[in-house]
């Protein structure tokens, strides 16, 4: 069968993303993996999926699926590609949509000048609510042990896992080596994003995000806030922050507490096209 698509991206964080409610799809980690092929299949960081809610005054349900075939929770950059995908497909015309997703229900509003901001909800910072494997309670830094190396990791989850350390410069920081070792840490029993953070400013930073089941991406829009969340926690910065990543900036509005986390940037459609799919 043929399966339309929309290849879209946000800060070059890309997505294959599918309407599931005009057209019929049973998503697998095996056809994700297919999809997400940049060799055989259109090529991805995540595939995310529109479908129908069963929740009363929500919009829509939205699903995310790394590369590696597993399905996440969250995921900000794709969160900005929706509210595009859902008005250039006619699907809503409504200027501020609520979305279902397995973290809960998040806010989304396309903005005047094209850009999208996003409610991410409040971050939280107990171990269990990561979850992480912890002693220590909600402490701001977290010691994680690496072999013979002890980094000092902030734990915060935006809907999703994320495990943020400063450095002093992103480009030289260890993301290759280091990254895939803290998204597989056993202290993290569903693995967890690795963000290598250098403030530049009390309202800038510059990122690099190694993700669960994708690897380094050139944007992460939930590693965006949360590494700005961690900064302001540790008194190293204050909102609004700057989040310059090597596919653009984002912007990071958080006013501490439980408030929730606001995220400002842009949502790009590269292509539409369909794909041969199993029956």
């Amino acid at each position: 069968m043929k399966l339309r698509f929309s290849k879209m991206h946000g800060l070059g964080n890309d997505f294959v993303v599918i309407d599931a409610i005009n057209q019929s799809l049973i998503m697998t980690p095996s056809l994700a993996r297919q999809l997400a092929d940049r060799h055989f299949g259109i090529g991805c960081d995540q595939i995310l999926i529109v479908e129908r809610t069963t929740h009363a005054g929500v919009d829509f349900r939205y699903r995310i699926f790394n590369a590696d075939g597993s399905e996440v929770e969250q995921c900000g950059n794709g969160a900005r590609c929706f509210v595009r995908f859902v008005h250039e497909h006619g699907l809503s015309d409504k200027v501020e949509i609520s979305v279902e997703t397995h973290s809960g229900i998040i806010a989304l509003r396309r903005e005047a000048n094209g850009e999208v901001s996003v409610d991410m909800g409040p971050p939280y910072f107990l171990p269990e609510e990561i979850p992480f494997s912890s002693e220590l309670g909600d402490l701001p830094l977290q010691p994680l042990e690496i072999g013979e190396q002890i980094c000092e990791i902030s734990v915060v989850s935006m809907g999703n896992p994320h495990a943020v350390q400063l450095c002093d410069d992103v480009d030289t920081a260890p993301v290759a080596t280091l990254g895939p070792l803290i998204e597989s840490h056993p202290r993290f029993p569903r693995r967890v994003n690795a963000g290598f953070m250098q403030v530049t400013g009390r309202h800038a930073i510059r990122l690099r995000v190694y993700e669960r089941g994708a690897g380094e991406t050139l944007a992460c829009g939930s590693g965006a806030c949360a590494a700005a969340v961690a900064g302001i926690r540790l008194g190293l910065l204050d909102s609004p922050v700057r989040v310059s990543m090597r596919g653009g900036d984002l912007v990071i509005n958080w006013r501490g507490n439980n408030t929730s986390v606001i995220m400002t940037g842009p949502a790009v459609t590269v292509f539409t096209g369909e794909i041969e799919i199993p029956d």
